[in-house]
């Protein structure tokens, strides 16, 4: 995905970068489950994203999001927006529940293909917008966000 700008060599989009490349995995897998027609398999895939993504938003949405809504606030909006739907599906299986509505595997294979979507956006459009404009203090507050959410992934071998 986003090699080409540069911006990973930031910790804090390589972070959000290896986060995305783990979702993008485990939506490999629900595709799989889904084919398969195993929705308890499913729900603990779902449950898996979220844990990754629970982190991963906050960054988004408490550090890097605000820093650039002044410059691209509809984009960003939008982006806020798809958090909050793909959310709603997942929390669905919360809990170690496997949701018996009949819709929700389709439902959840929907929202993954918003959330496709949506990681091409970020890496496409905000990771490189994000290296262009931020300054070293928004920098500093989007990892002091980091620092606080902390992350689901192991930290890459040095």
């Amino acid at each position: 995905m986003c090699e080409y700008c540069g911006c990973q060599s930031l910790a804090a989009i390589d972070e959000l970068t290896r986060e995305h490349d783990e979702v993008v995995r485990v939506i490999s897998h629900l595709r799989t489950a889904h084919r398969e027609g195993d929705v308890g398999r499913a729900a603990h895939l779902a449950r898996r994203m979220a844990t990754v993504l629970g982190p991963h938003t906050r960054v988004e949405e408490h550090g890097l999001f605000p820093a650039l809504a002044g410059d691209f606030p509809d984009q960003i909006a939008a982006l806020e927006a798809e958090h909050r739907a793909v959310e709603a599906v997942l929390a669905e299986a919360a809990g170690g529940v496997t949701p018996a509505d009949p819709s929700w595997p389709d439902r959840l294979m929907a929202a993954m293909a918003v959330l496709r979507d949506h990681i091409l956006k970020e890496q496409d459009g905000v990771f490189p917008a994000a290296l262009a404009t931020l300054g070293p203090e928004e920098w500093e507050a989007v990892e002091a966000v980091r620092a606080a959410a902390g992350g689901a992934l192991p930290k890459p071998a040095a």
